[in-house]
């Protein structure tokens, strides 16, 4: 018998290693303490973000310089981070081949070679330092966050036995899952659109901004006016998903079993500014969850029926409570 494990670790450490992979075209070992330390900050901040305080400040920026509170350890983060970035920046600089780009940075640094006579390029180190802050905090919080709703197969065995079914079917226990497969796993496919579905991880989105006067059903919303857009009253659409605070993957199936595509999946975002990792994301939520179930069978140490899914703080991001649970080879 595999023994008890707090999930939040590992899987926050694959999704991260997924990003540096692009960013830095390295990834950590688990016992790297720089890695640790990373992973602590990006934790310790999502939780920060995701209280009701830091909402306060959003909402009233003055009060930031003059209250000591949470966001003070926040901002002391994002100054780690940064140095963090600037210390990558100088390394790829010094090591930079513009014939042969290792990652993200090395074609940001070439871009930047090319528009270096351009006054109004957006390609500087500062804009560079930012991008990568957003890439690598957005794309690894947000999949490893979702991937720890795995607690919903705990609630729900029956679907976590539909899944490996299909992918004994499918992929076998020989072979490890790839993107190919998924045309072929419509129940599975199903389970990872429902969870995201069913966690509304961002309910409010993230803040956009108005580029010029808009009016929209004779409102009018002025240039630089920030809009927040409710994700939840589409994700919780009670005429498109019946029963909508319920896990069920049958959502997004028809009658006959397949995979059924909704215009009301809005887990990403939507518009021209939907979140550019989504592909990435959907490939690693996929690829992640197959490989667990082929390799494990979950086993909760509490009647499924007293799982608690319901999230902690809900002000930003839908963080789930920390919880244990057996990995049982399969």
């Amino acid at each position: 018998m595999a023994s008890p494990c707090d999930p939040t670790f590992v899987l926050s450490c694959a999704p991260c290693n997924v990003i540096c992979s692009i960013i830095f075209q390295n990834c950590f070992d688990y016992t790297d303490q720089e890695f640790l330390n990373l992973m602590e900050k990006l934790n310790e901040n999502l939780r920060i973000v995701s209280s009701t305080w830091i909402q306060v400040c959003n909402s009233f920026p003055i009060l930031i310089g003059y209250f000591p509170g949470s966001h003070n350890k926040y901002l002391k983060n994002n100054d780690f981070f940064k140095s963090f970035v600037l210390r990558k920046i100088k390394e790829h600089q010094e090591s930079l081949d513009i014939n042969n780009p290792r990652d993200f940075i090395d074609c940001f640094l070439i871009k930047m070679e090319q528009e270096k006579h351009n006054q109004h390029s957006e390609f500087t180190i500062e804009n560079l330092v930012m991008t990568v802050l957003d890439v690598f905090g957005a794309g690894t919080e947000t999949t490893s966050t979702t991937l720890r709703y795995v607690d919903l197969l705990l609630k729900h065995p029956e679907v976590a036995a539909k899944v490996q079914e299909e992918i004994d079917l499918v992929v076998g226990r020989h072979w490890s899952p790839c993107m190919q497969d998924r045309s072929s796993m419509p129940y599975t496919d199903a389970v990872v659109h429902e969870i995201q579905r069913y966690i509304d991880l961002i309910p409010s989105n993230v803040p956009h901004a108005v580029t010029q006067d808009i009016k929209f059903r004779n409102y009018l919303f002025p240039k630089g006016m920030t809009v927040l857009i409710s994700l939840t009253s589409v994700l919780h659409d009670k005429k498109e998903f019946p029963n909508p605070e319920t896990f069920d993957p049958g959502h997004f199936l028809d009658e006959s079993g397949n995979f059924k595509k909704s215009d009301y999946f809005m887990a990403f975002s939507s518009g021209k500014r939907i979140c550019v990792g989504e592909g990435l994301a959907c490939m690693e939520l996929f690829l992640f969850l197959t490989t667990i179930l082929q390799k494990f069978t979950l086993k909760s140490l509490v009647n499924p029926k007293d799982i608690d899914t319901t999230p902690g703080e809900t002000e930003f991001v839908s963080v789930l409570p920390s919880y244990q649970l057996c990995f049982i080879p399969a």
